[in-house]
């Protein structure tokens, strides 16, 4: 967008009213603190974003933080159309869903101006891809919250559904690369879940 081009506020009202959907996206994660309700995709999203400004220090390659922070924030807005799926739904799940989530990717962003529009789905599909380093930091914050989040509540979802270990470090590879020091500290707590019969081996 060029510096000296000012788009009128009215041309984000509309995205901006429309991400009020997302606080009414649930997901498996359930919260202690809160007498045990799910957790919406929007605090979801918030909670990723805040903690890779925490964790950010063990990222092993150089990352620009306010970009990972940004693909955090707007990775799920998908959710407003497409829904929140299990992690560990079978793979044709996710298929179907990652269709569902392009489509809501362009409609949704499709709701800012140009070139706006265009800049947020192509950070969205960067995110996705997984491939830069900043996306792939961001995609390994997304997917370790829940194990804290587990950790804190004596297995949460892993135990409800009778998830396993592997499934887990699967899941989690990308810290592997991205953050060695943060895996080590991922392998240590899911030995303890085993041990405590949180996970499955």
């Amino acid at each position: 967008m060029e510096q000296n081009t000012v788009v009128p506020v009215k041309n984000f009202a509309a995205f901006i009213c429309e991400l009020d959907k997302l606080k009414a996206v649930k997901r498996q994660i359930t919260l202690p603190a809160d007498g045990n309700r799910k957790e919406n995709s929007a605090e979801h999203s918030w909670h990723v974003a805040l903690m890779a400004t925490m964790l950010c220090q063990y990222a092993a390659k150089p990352i620009n933080t306010q970009r990972v922070i940004q693909m955090i924030l707007i990775h799920d807005i998908v959710e407003i159309d497409a829904g929140d799926m299990f992690a560990f739904n079978e793979q044709q799940d996710h298929d179907a869903q990652a269709e569902k989530e392009l489509a809501a990717a362009k409609r949704i962003f499709g709701l800012l101006p140009a070139p706006l529009n265009n800049d947020m789905l192509s950070l969205w599909l960067e995110f996705e891809d997984a491939k830069t380093d900043d996306a792939e930091f961001a995609k390994a914050m997304d997917r370790v919250l829940p194990v804290f989040q587990n950790m804190n509540n004596e297995g949460g979802s892993w135990r409800k559904h009778g998830i396993a270990r592997e499934k887990i470090e699967k899941r989690n590879h990308h810290l592997k690369t991205c953050a060695p020091q943060l895996w080590q500290y991922l392998m240590t707590e899911l030995d303890s879940a085993v041990d405590k019969g949180w996970l499955l081996k």
